[in-house]
């Protein structure tokens, strides 16, 4: 019974789809606080400021500059939008009672871009900050308990968790007085978010009952072990879930031949895990969520069938099994 239950469950594993995890690094990580009721005096203020704290439902904006996503540069804006609480089991005065420790309630918005500016897509949270992360989030979360509920983009329909894994230096405490154009010249903090996210679709290889659908660049004949590849020899592939176009297309409409769509996110291929150079990679004329790639396999990969992955904005398809000689 042991053995059936555990081929029954790896049998299981094997239908899901790996979590995609993605930490997002900060910096200039500034919270403004609207300590000032008179709008006319925000943002108005050229020097550093220092916010004034009241006890407790202190309403705040804080705003940060992603730099790198998975350990690769990017660009965006982390943007929070706080009303504090301080729940506390054991409330100081001012402090609010509860059965659980929050310093606040809260609203995020991770806006991704590629490291030259392309906009890959955003991916928005809601929940609350600090305290324990809930069960089941990332290793990594040390804090907060928020829930993906949406995305734009390549993140389109996102679901999924999110918390602070790391703060390397804490966020600067400003007024809403502040000139907030000032922002990268006065600094701020450093941080690491860690988000679960489940897409609502990933990056796949198509396969069909010949194999896998990636083809020989100089003839186009499906690689099989009759033709297999070669290292360093320029392959094409055939694929899904590669996301929105630079120009795009409407939704549901076919991709044309001209002018050409390019995947606007970063798309990665890999051969046994070691990265291959990818060419281009757009959409496939005349298919509506099709995608040609065209990469070249890195030199040294080892003869017998080897593993290729397709990643898109950070997010990873299912391997696939090709020959090489």
């Amino acid at each position: 019974m042991a053995v059936l239950c555990a081929g029954c469950c790896e049998a299981a594993r094997a239908q899901v789809a790996p979590p995609t995890i993605l930490e997002i690094d900060i910096e200039n990580f500034v919270a403004y606080y609207y300590d000032v009721p008179d709008a006319s005096k925000r943002a108005t203020d050229p020097n550093a400021t220092t916010a004034v704290l009241g006890r407790n439902f202190a309403p705040s904006v804080l705003i940060a500059d992603i730099v790198a996503v998975n350990g690769k540069p990017a660009k965006g804006a982390f943007v929070y939008h706080a009303l504090t609480l301080n729940l506390r089991t054991a409330p100081a005065a001012g402090q609010g009672i509860a059965d659980t420790v929050r310093n606040n309630i809260n609203n995020q918005a991770f806006e991704i871009l590629k490291s030259d500016g392309t906009p890959i897509g955003t991916i928005m949270t809601s929940g609350m900050g600090v305290g324990t992360a809930p069960p089941g989030a990332p290793l990594a979360v040390t804090q907060g308990n928020n829930a993906i509920v949406g995305g734009t983009g390549a993140f389109l329909g996102a679901r999924g968790q999110a918390g602070l894994a790391v703060q390397t230096a804490a966020a600067r405490l400003a007024s809403t007085t502040e000139d907030p154009a000032n922002r990268r010249r006065f600094g701020g903090g450093k941080a690491r978010f860690t988000l679960h996210v489940i897409p609502m679709s990933r990056p796949e290889i198509l396969v069909n009952s010949s194999g896998p659908s990636v083809v020989h660049a100089n003839d186009f004949t499906l690689v099989t072990a009759a033709k297999p590849a070669t290292a360093g020899e320029l392959l094409i592939l055939y694929a899904t879930g590669l996301g929105p176009t630079l120009p795009a297309v409407d939704p549901g409409k076919p991709f044309t031949a001209s002018p050409q769509q390019i995947v606007n996110s970063p798309v990665d291929v890999t051969v046994n895990g070691r990265p291959a150079e990818v060419l281009y990679a757009g959409g496939f004329p005349g298919a509506v969520d099709g995608y040609h790639v065209s990469f070249r396999l890195p030199s040294g990969t080892v003869a017998g069938e080897v593993s290729l992955q397709l990643t898109s904005a950070f997010i990873p398809g299912p391997e696939v099994k090709i020959a090489v000689k």
